[in-house]
């Protein structure tokens, strides 16, 4: 494998917390027969069973992920070295490690008020969660119905947004109860989102970035992320930082860095090095989730399934 490929995501449907759960309360009607008991349990598990499995045939359909071949990322990783001086590769220095669940499947990290903010996928697993973030306690959650798959996050206005992947269906909570407020449609797919204090901004697993209205959900522009002329395929989770677009690149484990108004790669963020600093490198999967604390200008990465979470600082050469 060449440095810098990260493994490769997989989808797991089913949720068994959720069929244990489902036997534990049907056990506390006694006044049930035992022959009426089994026929819930019986269709109760076939609609968890059959969520799951259609929300893992919609994501074999997925177009954009089948860009993301090892050839095209092998590609992208010669490109990074090939001249860094034409296009920079920063290095970086880990200023504190935190705890991260290590079951988490990260998709969407943000930072807030001393608080991550973090959606998780998988079918039959996706969740959005509050953590704190010195000690990873887990504050609050809200699970997503077994037939989605959880995809990026931001808050705007106080308000959080978490994608889903493939369904075409988003949410708005309140940030502090996550309570419901909304549930919005789209008609392509989207991986990650943040925005720039005006326009959402989501990625699609392309190259493409697409700058939407935040109130309405529509398309305003878009633009395609090239390096040096070449199209960056497989953008994944994004993160605004001082006016530009950080964005993971699924299946290596470097940022890009891009100007907003062109699409234009400014700089390439070298972490490779962190996967050696976790402590269960096999379970480990793609480097995924960038928060960026706007007020004291910190940066946070981690990684789906890592049980470590970085702040880091960037140097200039890597």
């Amino acid at each position: 494998m060449i440095k810098g490929l990260s493994p490769r995501g997989h989808i797991r449907s089913g949720n068994q917390a959720d069929y244990l759960s489902a036997i534990d309360r049907l056990g506390n009607y006694p006044f049930l027969s035992p022959t009426v008991k089994k026929s819930l349990l019986v269709s109760l598990l076939v609609l968890l069973a059959l969520g799951a499995f259609f929300c893992v045939l919609r994501l074999s359909q997925s177009n954009s992920g089948k860009l993301c071949k090892t050839d095209s990322l092998e590609a992208i990783l010669r490109l990074i070295h090939a001249d860094p001086a034409s296009t920079p590769v920063y290095g970086y220095e880990i200023v504190n490690t935190y705890p991260h669940d290590p079951k988490a499947y990260t998709q969407g990290l943000i930072l807030d008020e001393g608080f991550l903010y973090e959606s998780t996928g998988l079918c039959g697993e996706s969740t959005l969660r509050k953590i704190e973030l010195e000690t990873g306690k887990l504050l609050r959650i809200q699970h997503l119905a077994d037939h989605y798959f959880g995809e990026g996050l931001t808050l705007w206005q106080d308000k959080l947004i978490q994608l889903t992947w493939k369904s075409g269906d988003g949410f708005i909570y309140n940030k502090k109860s996550f309570l419901k407020l909304k549930k919005f449609h789209y008609d392509t797919e989207v991986w990650g989102i943040t925005h720039d204090g005006s326009q959402v901004i989501v990625s699609d697993g392309t190259a493409t970035l697409r700058f939407l209205d935040p109130n309405t959900f529509l398309e305003i522009r878009r633009i395609e992320v090239r390096d040096r002329g070449i199209p960056i395929l497989c953008l994944n989770e994004l993160e605004y930082v001082k006016g530009e677009v950080y964005a993971n690149v699924w299946g290596i484990d470097y940022i890009a860095r891009i100007a907003p108004e062109t699409g234009q790669v400014l700089g390439w963020i070298n972490l490779s090095g962190l996967r050696s600093t976790l402590d269960d490198v096999r379970r480990a999967d793609a480097l995924n989730g960038i928060a960026y604390d706007a007020a004291s200008a910190r940066i946070f990465v981690t990684g789906k399934r890592w049980a470590k979470l970085f702040e880091i600082q960037l140097n200039p050469n890597d």
